[in-house]
């Protein structure tokens, strides 16, 4: 996936390489056990190899129970007093070895129970509040370069970016999307549980472009099982895979390399075509693009008539596309597409 190069006046921060690695819970928390009673392991080890260095107040014998006891009343920091370090080794071994040792175990245990109790309850928590409030929200699934440049396009058009989930299985990524605002989720857009957990069948619209062909289709089938209505775009580019998207059930099939070859046969034709089409295509022009149905008031009349003072340049009608100059008197249920101008221009 190509990334912008940073401004000239910005530093890149250095990112190390990472590779993600998914055990299971118990795995991970066996892990951090493990690591832990290996070090309480390590530090019995030492105080049983300087036991002449320690001295029991109770029968003044050091046994292999009493290294273990002293350990871990050590390690917890309890310290009763009734055994103790008394020549200079030992304690030098209490202070450089032990000490150490002694915060790494509680760093470990502290660090499971944040994991696997604080953070994890909190997490739910907060994503059970999103939830409820995901309602007619937009569902982005993959945050490359489309994916993005849309959720930028959809904020600046005045969508708010807490009605916007953005799902990807990029960290980096998703720390850009939750920059703007937007609700995030780390996971595989192609699994049915990731998916209802954004509650995709409440969704107002589905936008999907993950980078390749045939990852996206297979979102398209996961997302029209889950939510038969919800509306679908998304990103192909390879020309035998557009039917395979609608297929799969996506209402709108974007191609970025034909779309690109057809600026650039316009603008063969005429300097102007190319710009005046990302002027309608992007939300700072003077022009914009408009769908929406007909309004009762506009029922009975022209397609020259529309109330919104825009220029009407299509009519979709039973499910077919009609031209202005074809359409006739607007009907109940019409579908108009229009040209308005932006607030850049009326301002």
């Amino acid at each position: 996936m190509p990334v912008k190069p940073p401004k000239p006046h910005q530093r890149t921060k250095f990112q190390p390489i990472r590779r993600a690695v998914r055990v299971p819970v118990w795995a991970d928390l066996g892990i951090r056990m493990g690591l832990a009673l290996g070090l309480v392991f390590m530090v019995i080890m030492i105080h049983w190899w300087d036991r002449e260095g320690l001295v029991d107040n109770f029968d003044g014998e050091i046994s292999f129970l009493d290294v273990v006891y002293f350990t871990m009343i050590s390690i917890t920091t309890t310290g009763f007093g009734d055994i103790a370090p008394i020549s200079d080794r030992a304690r030098l071994v209490e202070a450089v070895i032990v000490t150490p040792i002694r915060i790494a175990v509680l760093f470990i245990f502290v660090g499971a129970a944040y994991d696997f109790v604080i953070r994890r309850s909190w997490e739910k928590w907060r994503m059970a509040r999103i939830q409820e409030r995901l309602t007619d929200h937009i569902v982005v699934l993959g945050f490359g370069v489309s994916g993005s440049e849309a959720v930028k396009e959809l904020i600046e058009r005045g969508t708010d970016p807490e009605c916007i989930v953005v799902m990807d299985t990029s960290t980096a990524r998703l720390a850009d999307a939750e920059a703007m605002g937007c609700n995030v989720m780390e996971a595989d857009a192609s699994r049915d549980e990731n998916l209802q957990a954004v509650r995709i069948a409440e969704a107002s619209t589905v936008l999907i472009s993950a980078g390749r062909d045939d990852s996206s289709i297979l979102i398209v089938l996961t997302v029209r099982h889950l939510a038969p209505k919800v509306p679908i775009s998304v990103v192909v580019r390879a020309d035998d895979n557009e039917l395979l998207a609608r297929q799969a059930g996506a209402d709108n099939v974007i191609n970025p390399v034909r779309f690109t070859g057809l600026l650039l046969a316009g603008s063969a034709q005429g300097s102007h075509i190319a710009d005046y089409m990302a002027d309608l295509a992007s939300h700072s022009g003077r022009v914009k693009l408009v769908e929406r149905p007909v309004r009762p008031e506009e029922i009975g009349k022209s397609i020259n008539e529309l109330v919104s003072g825009g220029k009407g340049l299509r009519v979709y009608r039973d499910g077919e596309a009609r031209g202005y100059w074809e359409c006739g008197l607007l009907q109940e249920g019409d579908i108009i597409v229009e040209i308005q101008p932006t607030a850049l221009t009326e301002a």
